[in-house]
């Protein structure tokens, strides 16, 4: 691009728009385009943007297009297996399962199946006859007097103020239609998620939204009455979350609106934080103690954690303690660092928390290894969109699976990437009652609950057709993945899968020793 000097610049500017003026043919066209001449005389003047300096008004059109750039890819450039976080053809998947539409695909895979990313379920020479569809997994312990039967396929935590009022209401019709869970996520539990009767499971984060006092501790009153409704079916204590692990957060006081302030009980427009780290507990001994306390206040429901698996002596100390207490949470709920629906730090979302599939493992062989499995149910969050996806995370130890960004696809989310500017196109993510107004709760609610019937469904196909009866019954060796193109093998064999007890037992004799050893039930520091 030539650049031309100011100082030629600028006089011919106002030589061209005196000229208009003076001359009378021109006149009209001074109207058009005086603003534009200004415009590029202000440009050749301010001091903040170097290229408007240099190239003053032409350089504008850069930031046109930066502006476009994300929609031309998505519309015209992208490929059916491009696209990030999720591909269009897991996308469009989603859409049709959502709308009823014929979901089958033509020609064959278009996955490379020698990559090194190509996973397949080993199917059998003798499928097996349909089995209970309805089946589900019974979540509670001993310990919990009010167990609660879990679908394979729920949604997972999403706040109300992350999501606007009529997602939240949506995505509970549907769980009310197809009678599986909906996390409320860390926000509280609005009105919205009360609104038509589906099965809520309530996270509580360090701020205790919804169940805190003026001084944003936890208030065992409030919590109890909020927790015995019988809409309430589980307790989650969240940890941390695959986004952002181990990263607070702030709610900023223009956003914290009268229903918001009312439901996480804050003050109205005033910032609202997330810390870091729980007021309610410090160690893994006090944490379980807390759980049982919750347990108790919540008339006997099942209660769990939540969490992106960060350094792996803390998952080892929580079983420690809960053998030293005798106190057992009910289930685990993992989550990948692939994880997230709203705003998260660049760094945190690329390079902090480990990924689901190592996180899935590490968890399962810690219950295992100490023979807790069979009481503490485990669950897994993240990237799940698929039959196969439900299919990989039992093959990994996980009881049932929840998805969060794949329901926000069946309401319609295009992945416009908008969540943190307030300006969602689709009136999911955002808080503009103008914007909200496009999601209509009976049609969205609808499509909530034909995604997740028909993911559930493809499950069971594939389960019949590896020759299984239940879900449960896929095992590592069921899966495999490919090392590189000439060389695959399953995935028991690629990870290490421990033995019932084995930690008990010998711990010296798995790889994980340096993690058990360092682990204490009086503290998540490690014992170095």
């Amino acid at each position: 691009m030539v650049r031309i000097p100011r100082w030629i610049a600028i006089p011919t500017l106002l030589a061209a728009i005196a000229f208009a003026a003076w001359w009378p043919p021109a006149r009209w066209s001074l109207l058009l385009w005086s603003p534009l001449l200004l415009l590029a005389l202000y440009d050749s003047l301010q001091s903040h943007h170097s290229l408007r300096r240099n190239y003053p008004l032409i350089a504008r059109v850069r930031w046109l297009f930066e502006a476009l750039r994300p929609f031309l890819y998505a519309y015209i450039v992208e490929s059916p297996l491009d696209g990030r976080p999720f591909a269009r053809a897991e996308r469009s998947l989603v859409y049709a399962r959502a709308k009823g539409d014929l979901d089958a695909h033509p020609f064959g895979t278009e996955l490379d199946v020698y990559s090194d990313e190509y996973e397949w379920m080993g199917h059998s020479m003798a499928p097996a006859m349909d089995g209970d569809r309805g089946a589900r997994v019974t979540v509670g312990t001993a310990q919990c007097s009010q167990p609660y039967s879990a679908a394979l396929l729920n949604i997972s935590a999403m706040s109300f103020g992350s999501l606007g009022a009529n997602a939240i209401e949506a995505l509970n019709l549907g769980a009310q239609m197809g009678n599986f869970y909906h996390d409320t996520g860390e926000g509280g539990l609005s009105a919205y998620h009360r609104m038509h009767g589906g099965d809520i499971v309530w996270e509580l984060g360090s701020g205790y939204f919804g169940c805190r006092d003026d001084a944003g501790h936890f208030d065992p009153a409030r919590f109890r009455d909020a927790a015995q409704a019988d809409q309430v079916k589980m307790v989650e204590i969240k940890l941390s979350q695959g986004a952002k692990p181990g990263h607070g957060g702030v709610l900023p006081g223009a956003k914290v609106s009268a229903e918001i302030a009312a439901t996480r009980g804050v003050p109205e427009g005033k910032d609202c934080i997330s810390p870091a780290v729980h007021s309610a507990f410090s160690t893994p001994m006090e944490m379980l103690s807390w759980a049982a306390k919750l347990r108790e206040l919540s008339g006997g429901k099942p209660v769990g954690i939540k969490l992106c698996v960060g350094q792996p002596h803390e998952i080892y100390a929580v079983m420690k303690a809960m053998i030293e207490t005798g106190i057992r949470l009910d289930y685990i709920v993992v989550d990948g660092a692939e994880g997230g629906t709203g705003a998260a730090p660049v760094e945190f979302s690329n390079r902090v928390g480990m990924p689901l599939r190592e996180g899935l493992i590490l968890v399962r062989n810690a219950l295992v290894g100490c023979g807790l499995k069979e009481e503490v149910r485990l669950a897994a969050s993240g990237k799940v969109h698929s039959g196969a996806g439900l299919a990989i995370n039992a093959a990994l130890g996980a009881d049932w699976s929840n998805a969060a960004r794949a329901f926000m696809f069946s309401l319609g989310c295009v992945q416009s990437l908008q969540c943190n500017t307030d300006r969602c196109p689709t009136g999911i993510a955002t808080q503009d009652p103008g914007r909200q107004r496009g999601l209509v709760v009976a049609d969205k609610a609808a499509r909530v609950h034909r995604f997740q019937a028909a993911t559930v469904n493809a499950l069971w196909d594939i389960t019949c057709a590896m020759g299984l009866e239940t879900p449960w019954q896929i095992m590592p060796h069921h899966l495999h993945e490919r090392l590189n193109s000439a060389r695959s093998d399953s995935i028991n064999r690629i990870y290490n899968f421990y033995q019932r007890g084995v930690l008990l037992d010998d711990p010296d004799s798995v790889g994980c020793a340096r993690y058990w050893n360092m682990a204490r039930a009086d503290s998540f520091r490690a014992a170095l």
